[in-house]
């Protein structure tokens, strides 16, 4: 999908100082190739079209805001993506009045990371036969995950991020990226796993 941002959001550059053609010439070539990976993130996350475009909107506004503490030549998608997921968390939920969720496991991992286990074990979608069901019946398993194992699945499997971009995207740190990660996949491969076994996959 392509989004189409408003007239008004490029009429408000030449209302900033620090050389707007400059600052327009790294936003068109910097961010603007990742609109269509910034809505589908944005739309597993909320499920609206609607709520995906204003937080795509919303992430560009403040891009474009702080345009000047991104280095050039870095990883943009990475930053953008950092960018809604902070949206998301701070704006989105308090809108929708979600109660804060406090996941205690992650707390522990946070200051304990020495034990994290190892996801190279685990379901990968992008690498195993679970690649050939990202459909209906993997999306609606994907979707029944709590939003922050959802996430991680997205940003690793989906969008093909690093641990260590995820851990910048999530400020999360290194050893609690791969915890939260297996557990995903431990989640989503038990969700699917009848799914696969009818459809004749390999389930071992």
């Amino acid at each position: 999908m392509c989004l189409l941002l408003p007239n008004c959001f490029f009429d408000s550059m030449s209302k900033l100082s620090y050389t707007d053609s400059e600052k327009r010439a790294i936003f068109e070539r910097e961010f603007m190739p990742h609109t269509d990976s910034l809505y589908n993130f944005a739309y597993k996350l909320t499920f609206s079209e609607d709520d995906a475009k204003d937080l795509v909107q919303d992430a560009y506004l403040k891009a474009f805001r702080f345009i000047e503490s991104f280095e050039q030549g870095t990883n943009a998608k990475a930053w953008l993506f950092r960018i809604l997921k902070n949206s998301f968390i701070n704006d989105f939920r308090k809108r929708k009045k979600e109660p804060a969720k406090v996941d205690y496991q992650d707390l522990a991992d946070t200051y304990d990371d020495t034990d994290a286990p190892d996801t190279a074990h685990t379901t990968d979608l992008r690498t195993t036969t679970m690649q050939n069901l990202i459909g209906d019946e993997v999306m609606t398993a994907l979707n029944a995950l709590s939003v922050d194992f959802r996430t991680v699945v997205i940003l690793c499997d989906l969008e093909g991020f690093t641990y260590e971009e995820m851990a910048v995207i999530l400020d999360l740190p290194l050893g609690t990226v791969r915890s939260r990660l297996h557990r995903a996949r431990t989640l989503l491969k038990d969700k699917l796993f009848e799914y696969a076994k009818k459809r004749g996959y390999p389930t071992e």
